[in-house]
Formats: C-alpha cells, sequence, structure tokens
C-alpha cells in the first residue's frame, strides 16, 4: 500500500515539474503593441495642458503607465522622417541613412524625398507623387521588422498615417501594409511596394467620407475660448492662417468648404488624428490585430499635432485645442483597445519625432532671445567666387548643412580643405550662427557636447552635407515667420516624451537621461526579439515588468 502511494505521489510530482516546465517554455508577450508617434510634440504639453485634460487619454497614461521625463533626440537634424526611423530602428542617420525628410544628392545634383521610389505605382489614387513610395532609402532594419523575422512573418504589422513618410518608415521594409492620407481623394492609399490593390477594410473605410463628416460643422474650441489660459491672446500676430480664413481666429466655420476646396486643411486642424486613430481602430479589426497568440504591431503618427504647430505656432489657442481634443480621441481610442483586444493584452508607447520652438515673435514680445537666419547660397557663392575665382562652389544648402559642389573643385584644381575651411570661417562671423564645423571633423571640434555626439549621429556621409552650421537658440529660418518650425539641437525641439503602458509595464516615473535610440531596443526586450540590425540603443529595464 505504501509503496503504490509513493508511486502515486513520485507522478504527481514528476506531472508538477512537467506542468511548470511546460509553463516557463512559453515566452509570454502582448497581443498587440501600439506605437503612438505625436508629431511635434513637446515633452511639457504633457503637463502644460495637464489641468484640462480628462482621465483616461494623457493623464490614464502618466498614472497607468511609466513615464521617462529626461529622453532626448540624440542627432541633428531634429525631422519627421528622422525621427520616426530612429524610434523604430534604434538607430541614427549615420547608419540607418535617413538623413532627414529630404537631402541633396551630390552625384545626380537632385533633392532626395526620404520615401520617394519611382519604381513603384500608387495603388488607392491615379496622383504619382502622392502615391509612389517605399522603404527604399532606409537601410537598417525597424523594430517592426524584427517582429515579422522573430514570428516568421505570422506576425501582422501596420502603419498609418497622414503622412506618407511617417507611416512607411515605422512599419519597416515589409510590412502588412503601410497607408497615408491623399489630399487629391480624401481617402487612404498605399503603393504597389506593398500590393496590387487596397483591402477591402481600406475601400470600405475610404467609402464612408470620414473626413467630410469630421469638418462639417467647422473648428471651435472644445472649452469656452476664455479657459484656454494657457495660450497667448486668439489673433496674435505671428500665427497662420487656416483655409479661406481671414484671421488666425475662432471659430473656423468654412473648414467645410475649404477642405473640398483643399483637403490637406483637414491636417492642421484637431479632426486629422481624429481621422487617423479612426483608420487605426478600422486597421485593427479589419486585420484582426492581436486577435490571436501572435503579437501583432500597429505604428500609428499623429500628424496634426505638427501642422498646426508650423502653422500657428507651440502658443496658440489652435495648438492647445488640438491637444485637448487630441486627449479626449485617445481615451476613445484606448476604450477601443480594452473592448477589442483585451485590457493589460496589449502594450502601447507614446513618444514624438521631435519638438518645435517658439514663434520669433512670441519670443520677441516676451523679450526672449531669437531673431532670424536665411539659408540663401547666393551670398556665400559670391565670396567664395571672390577668393577662389569659380563660381557655384556652394551646391545646396538645406537641412542646416553647406554641401560643396565636389567635381567643381576637382575641375578647377581647388584644395577642397582649404574652400571648406575659408566658408567655415566666414559662417562663424555671422551673428545668426553659434558654429559652423566640418562634418568630418566633428569629433575633433572645439565644440561642447551634446552637440558635437548630435553632428556625429546625423553626419551620413552619402547623403549629409559638409559643413553642419549650429544656429543661436531660438533662431528661426525666415520661412517661419509665421507659426514656427523644428530641426535644432535644442531643448525646444530634442526633449521628447516617452510613455509605455500596458502589458509588461510597471507603473512610474523617472528622471534619468535616456535617449528616443533607446525605445526599439525596449520593445525588442519586452517581445524576446532581436534587436533592429543598426541599433546602438539600450532597453529601459527599469519600465519592463508586471
Amino acid at each position: 500500500m505504501l509503496k503504490n502511494i509513493s508511486i502515486i505521489f513520485l507522478a504527481l510530482v514528476s506531472t508538477g515539474f512537467s506542468a511548470q516546465k511546460n509553463k516557463s517554455s512559453q515566452i509570454e508577450r502582448p497581443k498587440l503593441v501600439v506605437g503612438l508617434v505625436v508629431d511635434q510634440m513637446r515633452w511639457d504639453y504633457l503637463y502644460r495642458y495637464y489641468e484640462k485634460y480628462g482621465n483616461d487619454g494623457f493623464k490614464r497614461l502618466l498614472n497607468q503607465g511609466y513615464s521617462l521625463n529626461n529622453v532626448h533626440i540624440n542627432y541633428i537634424p531634429t525631422y519627421t522622417a528622422v525621427g520616426h526611423t530612429t524610434i523604430y530602428t534604434g538607430s541614427v542617420p549615420a547608419i540607418h541613412g535617413i538623413a532627414g525628410n529630404d537631402w541633396y544628392d551630390k552625384t545626380t545634383g537632385k533633392n532626395v524625398y526620404c520615401t520617394t521610389d519611382d519604381s513603384v505605382k500608387p495603388v488607392g489614387t491615379s496622383d504619382a507623387k502622392v502615391g509612389s513610395h517605399s522603404p527604399k532609402n532606409l537601410w537598417s532594419t525597424t523594430v517592426t521588422d524584427e517582429l515579422r523575422l522573430a514570428s516568421n512573418f505570422q506576425a501582422k504589422v501596420v502603419g498609418v498615417s497622414l503622412k506618407d513618410r511617417a507611416s512607411i518608415l515605422p512599419a519597416g521594409h515589409n510590412p502588412t501594409g503601410a497607408y497615408w492620407f491623399d489630399d487629391t481623394s480624401g481617402n487612404f492609399i498605399t503603393s504597389s511596394y506593398y500590393m496590387n490593390q487596397l483591402p477591402k477594410w481600406v475601400n470600405d473605410f475610404n467609402a464612408q467620407k470620414i473626413p467630410d463628416e469630421l469638418v462639417k460643422n467647422g473648428w471651435n474650441t472644445l472649452l469656452p475660448i476664455n479657459q484656454y489660459t494657457e495660450s497667448s491672446p486668439d489673433n496674435s500676430p505671428w500665427e497662420g492662417l487656416l483655409g479661406s480664413a481671414k484671421t488666425p481666429t475662432f471659430p473656423y466655420n468654412n473648414l467645410a468648404a475649404d477642405y473640398q476646396t483643399k483637403r490637406d486643411n483637414i491636417r492642421s486642424t484637431p479632426f486629422g488624428n481624429t481621422l487617423t486613430l479612426k483608420i487605426a481602430e478600422a486597421a485593427i479589426k479589419g486585420e484582426n490585430l492581436g486577435a490571436d497568440a501572435i503579437t501583432d504591431f500597429l505604428a500609428i503618427n499623429l500628424a496634426s499635432t505638427d501642422y498646426a504647430g508650423h502653422k500657428f505656432g507651440p502658443n496658440s489657442i489652435e495648438v492647445e485645442d488640438v491637444y485637448l481634443r487630441l486627449d479626449r480621441d485617445l481615451a476613445d481610442f484606448f476604450k477601443y483597445l480594452d473592448q477589442t483586444v483585451g485590457k493589460d493584452q496589449y502594450t502601447v508607447f507614446l513618444s514624438a519625432d521631435h519638438g518645435g520652438a517658439h514663434s520669433e515673435g512670441f519670443m520677441e514680445e516676451h523679450k526672449m532671445p531669437t531673431g532670424f537666419y536665411g539659408e540663401d547660397n547666393k551670398e556665400f557663392n559670391v565670396m567664395l567666387k571672390d577668393k577662389f575665382n569659380v563660381d557655384k562652389l556652394i551646391s545646396k544648402i538645406t537641412n542646416n548643412q553647406v554641401y560643396l559642389d565636389d567635381k567643381l573643385m576637382t575641375d578647377n584644381k581647388l584644395d577642397a580643405e582649404q574652400v571648406k575651411q575659408y566658408l567655415i570661417d566666414i559662417l562663424n562671423k555671422d551673428k545668426s550662427i553659434l558654429f559652423a564645423v566640418d562634418m568630418k571633423k566633428a569629433g575633433s571640434s572645439s565644440i561642447p557636447e551634446p552637440i558635437k555626439t548630435r553632428i556625429m549621429n546625423g553626419y551620413n556621409w552619402q547623403r549629409s552635407g559638409d559643413i553642419q552650421v549650429i544656429y543661436h537658440d531660438s533662431w528661426l529660418p525666415t520661412y517661419s515667420k509665421l507659426g514656427t518650425t523644428h530641426g535644432a539641437w535644442n531643448s525646444y525641439d530634442s526633449h521628447i516624451p516617452l510613455i509605455f503602458m500596458g502589458w509588461g509595464i510597471k507603473k512610474g516615473e523617472s528622471n534619468k537621461d535616456y535617449n528616443m535610440t533607446d525605445i526599439a531596443p525596449t520593445i525588442s526586450a519586452l517581445l524576446h526579439i532581436q534587436f533592429p540590425s543598426g541599433n546602438i540603443g539600450n532597453p529601459v529595464t527599469e519600465v519592463i515588468g508586471k
């Protein structure tokens, strides 16, 4: 009898160990990862409008997630294409190849847009310029690529944005799909790089004509306008105009008609974000994202914050209203995720591709340092001609970088280093310029950190210029006399929010120093997949855990 009991006991223990072993051999992962990149979102917007946020949008992220308060972009220039690429590759322009939204190709003498691909055809539109795009210029893999590779391409990956580049680059080289907004039709489209026709769910979404519904009542403030105490008075002189409006003031009653005249008007309103989150929901349903045991990934760019920032400036009532309405839209989106994927079954991160400077007029009015600089190469070419007797030695000035004509210097037997140094000496005498530096020699220059490292990280020797120009704080290009822009190393452009929330994420916050390049390896570590191929970042281990 005792022998039989012992045998039964040993069998039960053995079964228990076997079950424990089988349980531990299964890698736990969330059903869905959602990347939310809020275009041009300065870190301080989390708290600037905090008292007016509801409990279920930004506050849910802050209260239920893990907020990293000291995250910076560790390269220049700080632009949309570069930011999205860096977030998803964990790499920098020197490695991943996306050196700007556009760059100058010295070999062809032409400008290159980051995702233009003439070898593919538009799908969902007849406009080749709008639809002929792919990730062909992206040299590194993304975390979305690595998820596809790790799952033998069973994981589904979808990218959505109003912007082509902000959908295409995060989705990676071989996603399930990438979709962006076509101003000519008011529809979301793609290219033949991904598929030969739009999926039924995208056609069904487009057929609903949701943009028309969103703009039909115009745009007024969500709250009584006298409550927008965080912003400058309406109709400030540094604000740009929306559509047919004669002044930058609420209400924008002609928005519906303006949208029909020019559909890109929706981009500068909060309804562009609403539209983007609605197609994100349609993607979840249409592709059954998060519906099985294999982790899927949804990459979302919320671009209207950027368009509104460029047009009206960070201190405008319009920008504040865009954020207050986005807060409500995020609350609805999180509720949708809870209901479809399941609460605590998905992981979300929210960050930004860059920030934005205050408007020059705003800074001037409040006695803050500011000014305008020009990017016209004519004046400098005249100086170079006077010195070297050769005209047009500067081919292009873009991304705050100067491109010299290598062929012209060779043909005229000029010493390229002498030409470059002469121009740097001229630039450093300009009152708007803090530093002008030879990009190849940035590492040995006398400029301080972190500027030095950010120049080196941003320097792609095949696509960047020869000289990097760093302007004084809050100086803007002359084309930004209304609204604002971005691109600099300074905190207003480089200090970004980063919050993780949901499955596998702790609650809390940290003021430790982190970089944008740390986002992709953190998600990779959470999912137990390979880091992207060009990754230089490190996992933020303090956010991971039950």
